[in-house]
């Protein structure tokens, strides 16, 4: 999966002209006309019995008969056909908004009946159609009307460009504004203005794509949940006190309670040796040691909950690999290229959430897997994990997610969530990617060079 940043974050990069971005934006532009010019036009033929009713109404005089027939009929047919037509068209459109956002916008209907009928009956009565139409005729106005006004700016830019070229000196002249040009001479000053002129197109068409691409996740996503949106999160946690403490109590567990466990543990498998099978000593003692030792392995399992050996020797990919091991699910690990350490609060943050996160899916999800993505964006360390669930997570209903949240809040990230009705659920989780320090060189030895 790609992983660019989200329309409005990428213009906003001071670097957005040396990226992808424009060429992206004018992409998503051009790949557009396709779809809204047909959809223009049986939208402007729809419109013609309404613009009659204006024409006459401007005159001072009522439509007549045959206009308001049509009216009707025009309405009634956009409200019978439109749907037909905005369905598929939100299906396309869904997929064509990956070029600007790869941010998951899964579709809003839930799954329906195979026959006909009742898909139509289904389709017909659901909210997200009828939004789906009014992104279709977004298609049919406003879109046309941004690409005009862009479309004649660039042919202003066009001119600007090449008018030193059109300009002989001779009674040929052309004229911008209040400039008249007549020579190659007078068209400089013009031409130098065109050239200045073109990083703003590359802007201009990053801002169309991005507006266009909010409308449509606003309009073709579901509101009740199913776009992915922040969950709340608090900005007043101690991060460093926090890992202070998590770092003293994994100490003092591994060092003192751990050690002193092995020790009484060796005790009594050396006491149950000394006593004789058949003493009365024998089963109490034996019982003892047993749980001995199953503490012991809970005592291991908790040290590794604070900090995985895995996680502070490998790093984080061998870590998700051994904690998607651990899991009774099974568990896909996908590490994209070009991801390095992360700092170790940034890993550990992340960690802990995936952990989390597949602790959840195992108890509400009812998955029968799930997928962990580790990649890099910019500067940014993404982490997803991914379920086949019955989905409707809410952060609403618990403290789960929400102090998950902030746990990501406190390492300056931020968490997001897809999670439908009926699956499947997406956590998303972004934190700043900030490098682990590079191990210190060591010091020669004394007497060596």
């Amino acid at each position: 999966m790609p992983t660019t940043q989200a329309p409005t974050r990428a213009l906003l990069d001071r670097r957005y002209l040396l990226t992808g971005g424009p060429w992206r934006a004018l992409f998503y532009l051009f790949s557009t006309l396709p779809f809204a010019i047909p959809v223009a036009i049986a939208a402007g033929v729809l419109a013609l019995p309404y613009l009659a009713a204006m024409s006459s109404l401007s005159r001072g005089a009522a439509p007549d008969g045959p206009v308001l027939f049509l009216m009707i009929v025009s309405l009634a047919l956009l409200l019978v056909l439109g749907p037909l037509v905005a369905v598929p068209l939100g299906v396309v459109e869904r997929a064509r908004l990956s070029l600007m956002d790869t941010r998951p916008l899964p579709s809003p209907h839930p799954p329906s009946p195979a026959d006909l009928v009742s898909w139509l009956r289904t389709r017909y009565s659901e909210p997200a159609t009828w939004r789906e139409l009014l992104y279709a005729l977004f298609l049919a106005t406003v879109v046309p009307a941004a690409y005009a006004i862009a479309g004649f700016l660039i042919i202003i830019e066009v001119a600007l460009l090449l008018g030193p070229f059109f300009v002989n000196g001779g009674s040929a002249f052309w004229t911008i504004g209040a400039f008249e040009v007549r020579t190659p001479a007078q068209a400089i000053p013009l031409f130098l203005a065109g050239v200045l002129m073109v990083p703003v197109f590359g802007y201009l068409a990053g801002l169309l794509a991005t507006g266009q691409a909010f409308a449509a996740r606003a309009l073709l996503g579901d509101r009740t949940g199913l776009e992915l949106h922040q969950v709340a999160q608090s900005r007043a946690r101690l991060a460093d006190a926090f890992d202070l403490e998590r770092r003293r109590i994994e100490r003092d567990l591994h060092d003192g309670a751990q050690h002193r466990l092995t020790s009484l543990t060796l005790q009594l498998g050396m006491a149950r040796l000394d006593v004789a099978p058949d003493s009365p000593a024998a089963e109490p003692l034996t019982r003892a040691h047993d749980q001995a030792k199953d503490l012991m392995v809970v005592l291991r399992d908790l040290i590794y909950g604070i900090r995985p050996q895995a996680l502070t020797d490998l790093g984080l990919p061998a870590a998700l690999r051994e904690l998607a091991g651990r899991s009774p699910l099974p568990v896909a690990v996908t590490v994209a290229d070009g991801v390095p350490r992360p700092a170790e609060q940034t890993e550990g943050t992340a960690y802990f959430a995936a952990s989390e996160a597949l602790a959840n899916i195992v108890k509400h999800a009812e998955a029968t897997r799930a997928d962990i993505l580790l990649a890099r964006a910019g500067e940014t360390l993404i982490l997803e994990i991914r379920d086949d669930g019955q989905g409707g997570a809410d952060p609403t209903r618990g403290t789960g997610l929400t102090g998950l949240a902030d746990r990501v809040a406190a390492s300056g990230g931020r968490l997001l969530l897809s999670s439908p009705q009926d699956g499947p659920t997406l956590l998303r989780i972004e934190l700043p990617l900030i490098p682990a320090p590079a191990p210190a060189a060591s010091l020669p030895a004394a007497g060596r060079p």
